[in-house]
């Protein structure tokens, strides 16, 4: 079984993280999460990256969590334990270096999330973004309530938030959700040109900060 989540470091110093679970769309599990606190630590403490650029593989950049592990774990309190332990969205927007998210197909529920703990946001055009956990019966908990709005025009982020309802990257670029638009044939290309224009600069990050 392939590794859910691939991880490497090029010469240039860029740390590639790709969420590998294609057949499900890479809906996040437990066991992506413990991979992500893994390989960001890595990257906090490798004195050689420059930047990080989150990518899925397959259909999809990610299509939220993986609600068939809701519930699974022994007690409340050891979930909520498990998730102070490894808060992966604090230690992302903690990191020195530039984030990049480049994002296609579904980026639903924790796989738009994921992406708000980044600095750049690159596209494919038929991109769908979305926060449906109030469909679910729930908030969008790894960070969104936080992060969209100070992403974003306020009443648009209340208005994701609250109707679960998905944007195209046209609405998504002019609010600021996305930082670029490429079709999806160029995407890779679009990516590389941001990797490479944010290597070439002193970077200060810009990310909101969750608290």
């Amino acid at each position: 079984m392939a590794d859910p989540v691939l991880f490497e470091i090029d010469e240039r110093g860029v740390a590639t993280i790709t969420l590998n679970r294609p057949e499900r769309l890479n809906a996040i599990n437990m066991v992506m999460r413990d991979l992500l606190w893994e390989y960001l630590g890595a990257c906090r403490d490798h004195p050689d990256v420059r930047a990080i650029l989150f990518r899925g593989e397959g259909r999809a950049f990610s299509a939220g969590a993986d609600i068939s592990e809701f519930g699974t774990a022994p007690s409340l309190w050891e979930s909520r334990r498990a998730r102070h332990e490894r808060d992966v969205w604090g230690l992302m927007l903690s990191l020195p270096v530039p984030l990049v998210a480049r994002m296609h197909g579904f980026c639903f529920g924790a796989g738009l999330e994921l992406p708000l703990c980044c600095d750049v946001r690159v596209a494919a055009e038929d991109t769908q973004l979305a926060l449906p956990e109030v469909t679910l019966g729930y908030i969008p908990s790894a960070g969104g309530t936080q992060t969209l709005p100070r992403t974003i025009p306020p009443g648009a982020a209340a208005d994701l938030i609250l109707t679960g309802e998905p944007v195209g990257t046209e609405e998504a670029l002019r609010w600021g959700l996305v930082t670029k638009v490429a079709p999806a044939a160029d995407l890779d290309a679009a990516v590389e040109e941001t990797v490479e224009e944010l290597l070439a600069r002193p970077f200060e990050p810009a990310r909101p900060r969750l608290g």
